[in-house]
């Protein structure tokens, strides 16, 4: 089984590596294609096949992810199409903002729709730690569960309607570097209250995924967690509205919101 990367950006990258460490595809059988060979340099030592020919590149492949800029979709497609066969292969588009239906009509070659999947990752596929939103556009359930096997062996794959895909970019897609702005601050903080910057940045990391692991494995609410260390008249308590008198949950909110206005 092989799958087609058309284009090696920061997320065709992304995407790369992690297949390249996962367990569906041998790494020879992750494909990557991008017209300037530079990108393809170190994806190529990981062991990927890489190419500059993208007609090439999705001849022999079961999927093909097409990882480019949204005004790069239609000319990527008008490029590949006449090689594709949709009896056999599965469109990834991973371009954000480009809806199905638009996409059909550039597949369109008068034999049908192929099997597409609209996919919206975030950049921790890279370490097989995405959270990953996947719309079944025209698939079965055997498809749709093919795709859902690859992206939940490179982080969590969660199943939606496309219309959701929107709000998904924003709380995950986008939703990283919101939470990597929280880190970078939180390690400031950290700096002015006397630590080394390396070791404020080391601090604040594992207490983010302490914070995580707890509620994946607890299945506890936040809330209930932060209840747990706020005592009467104490530091947490004092800390936490000094944040929500700055507007810390309103800005958070706000954030997520204002991508989809």
């Amino acid at each position: 089984m092989k799958i087609a990367i058309i284009g090696a950006g920061a997320m065709g990258g992304a995407l790369a590596q992690g297949l390249i460490r996962g367990t569906v595809f041998a790494p020879q059988d992750v494909i990557v294609a991008n017209p300037h060979a530079d990108k393809l340099r170190r994806l190529a030592d990981m062991g990927a096949s890489t190419i500059t020919d993208n007609r090439q590149a999705v001849a022999d492949a079961d999927f093909i992810a097409i990882v480019v800029k949204p005004w790069l979709v239609q000319p990527v497609i008008e490029e590949i199409k006449s090689g594709l066969d949709y009896s056999r292969q599965s469109i990834l588009n991973l371009a954000a903002s480009v809806p199905s239906e638009q996409l059909f009509k550039w597949l369109d070659k008068g034999t049908g729709k192929p099997c597409l999947h609209q996919v919206i990752p975030n950049t921790a596929i890279a370490v097989k730690s995405s959270m990953t939103f996947i719309a079944p556009c025209h698939a079965t359930p055997q498809q749709t569960e093919a795709v859902a096997a690859i992206f939940n062996d490179l982080g969590r794959a969660m199943i939606v309607d496309e219309r959701l895909l929107p709000a998904g970019t924003m709380m995950a897609g986008c939703g990283i570097a919101y939470a990597m702005r929280y880190i970078r601050a939180a390690a400031e903080g950290g700096v002015e209250l006397g630590f080394k910057a390396d070791v404020a940045k080391d601090i604040v990391l594992q207490t983010v995924k302490g914070a995580v692991d707890l509620l994946l494995q607890t299945g506890s609410h936040p809330e209930a967690e932060i209840d747990k260390v706020t005592t009467p008249g104490g530091l947490t308590i004092k800390g936490l509205n000094e944040m929500e008198h700055a507007g810390f949950t309103s800005a958070v909110i706000r954030g997520l919101k204002a991508g989809l206005q």
